[in-house]
């Protein structure tokens, strides 16, 4: 059944770029009413980071996050199959600088979950090759596909989450920057419940403990999708200074307060449709 549905993606990365975000648009559309349960996901993560927002008001933002969503699926023809020159056309680069900078220094990439990711990676992959984790999916086909495309420029390294953080160390401790989204709900056996908008949030506290294992710097890094046919936009912000600081509880603070700033920035370009408060401290209710 995956077959197909990739054919016809293969097939659309020969399109001019503004067809792929009009057909991203529509596919979002079309997502949006069909997938109820992610649309109430989204709506319900809304209320608890947006209460200030009217009903009105979110619903138009869960609609406008569906386009989003439907582009950057869209979009993927051109990141899996299309040239690297083509792809390169597409981004403009803000604060290069500080990405030239990490050259030869362990790093981590700090990349939360927008939904242009996966752009801003591609263009990191054809410059330096990385380390990073990924999760496997149910659909084998699938799985191998993801892992093809997503490795396809340089000498990219991923690994299983099931295989751990031990191939990922070896990999920044031979100079590879790991790329490193942090911002989803894994429990709390290696975490903590950080505020995320206010809310209690099962983060991971990963990202001090590598920093201080390894020395490394953490250089975050931000893909927006730009209005009609412009692009993207990757920026990459300064190195964090004083990180980690020995407080893991603060240092996974200061993540979740930087990625919301970022939110606040692009909300639409969040990806409200995964449950992000689905763990519960202990004798909450659950919220989905």
């Amino acid at each position: 059944m995956a077959r197909l549905p990739v054919f016809i993606l293969w097939l659309m990365h020969f399109l001019p770029f503004r067809a792929l975000v009009w057909s991203g648009n529509v596919f979002g559309w079309f997502l949006y009413i069909v997938a109820a349960d992610r649309r109430r996901v989204s709506l319900i993560n809304l209320q608890k980071c947006f209460p200030e927002l009217s009903d009105v008001q979110r619903m138009r933002l869960v609609r406008d996050h569906f386009k989003m969503f439907g582009r950057g699926f869209i979009e993927r023809s051109i990141l899996w199959w299309s040239s690297g020159a083509r792809i390169n056309g597409l981004i403009r680069v803000e604060g290069v600088e500080h990405f030239d900078a990490l050259a030869g220094r362990p790093a981590i990439l700090l990349t939360p979950h927008f939904v242009g990711m996966d752009a801003g990676g591609q263009w990191i992959a054809q410059r330096v090759d990385t380390v990073c984790m990924y999760a496997n999916q149910k659909n084998r086909y699938l799985s191998r596909l993801l892992f093809e495309k997503r490795s396809r420029f340089g000498k990219q390294r991923l690994y299983s989450r099931q295989r751990g953080m031990r191939p990922i160390l070896k990999g920044m401790r031979e100079g590879m920057p790991f790329i490193y989204p942090p911002d989803q709900d894994q429990g709390v056996k290696d975490g903590a419940f950080i505020p995320f908008f206010g809310v209690a949030a099962a983060t991971i506290t990963t990202l001090p403990r590598i920093a201080q294992a390894t020395g490394a710097l953490v250089l975050p890094c931000i893909t927006r999708l730009l209005p009609g046919a412009a692009g993207y936009v990757l920026t990459f912000y300064p190195a964090w200074e004083n990180f980690p600081s020995g407080d893991d509880i603060a240092d996974t603070r200061r993540m979740n307060a930087f990625i919301e700033e970022r939110v606040r920035e692009m909300p639409e370009q969040y990806f409200w449709l995964h449950k992000r408060f689905k763990t519960r401290p202990e004798g909450q209710a659950k919220i989905y």
